[in-house]
């Protein structure tokens, strides 16, 4: 509670709760097996089973991660920064989020690193307002996202006898198909197996 460091910090229940979300949004991380480089010209890192939900999730975790323990930073480090890599993996690149997150993430720490005062003290700086009201409910929405997606990832794995250290978990889902179809090299089948046969259920 207090200065620490320079940073203003409000303590309460909202620091532990999203300490939670960030252990669950850990251990929900899945599909190492399934990275692959697009085929385009750019070559970019595809992770086809890092879905729309889990970015979801990260992205309410990282800002109230932010808004919790440096909460002055929280406009730029937090909402600025999640935003421009999250719309290109939505809009732009779907299934290059981490790229656009590692790349978006070194330019703005490179950034205020070198210019320090730009979120402190500089004209265009943004303050928290501390208020731990809002400080819980953000935190609350991480943690209920970051259940919601643990729970679903369980109901995945069980119902679909999925490894989770080995397996790739959502190639039920069609935003994963669409994002691996759109990469694979142009002499790979289309659409997996299990894909198709999902297909042809669907359509009886």
């Amino acid at each position: 509670q207090g200065m620490h460091d320079g940073v203003f910090m409000v303590g309460g229940p909202w620091n532990y709760m999203n300490g939670i979300a960030g252990i669950l949004n850990l251990v929900t991380i899945c599909g190492w097996a399934g990275i692959i480089v697009s085929r385009d010209k750019s070559k970019d890192m595809i992770w086809p089973d890092m879905m729309w939900f889990w970015i979801i999730a990260y992205d309410l975790w990282n800002f109230a991660y932010v808004y919790n323990c440096v909460g002055d930073h929280a406009f730029y480090a937090g909402a600025a920064l999640l935003i421009s890599c999250t719309i290109p993996a939505f809009f732009i690149k779907k299934g290059a989020w981490l790229q656009h997150r590692a790349h978006t993430l070194a330019l703005w720490m490179m950034f205020t690193m070198a210019v320090p005062t730009f979120v402190t003290s500089s004209q265009f700086a943004v303050e928290s307002s501390h208020n731990p009201t809002a400080l819980f409910v953000v935190s609350a929405l991480s943690l209920a996202a970051n259940i919601a997606v643990a729970a679903y990832q369980v109901f995945t794995i069980v119902t679909r006898h999925r490894n989770p250290l080995r397996d790739e978990l959502y190639t039920h889902l069609r935003p994963y198909r669409e994002v691996r179809d759109a990469n694979l090299p142009v002499e790979s089948p289309s659409v997996l197996p299990e894909s198709r046969d999902s297909d042809r259920l669907a359509t009886v």
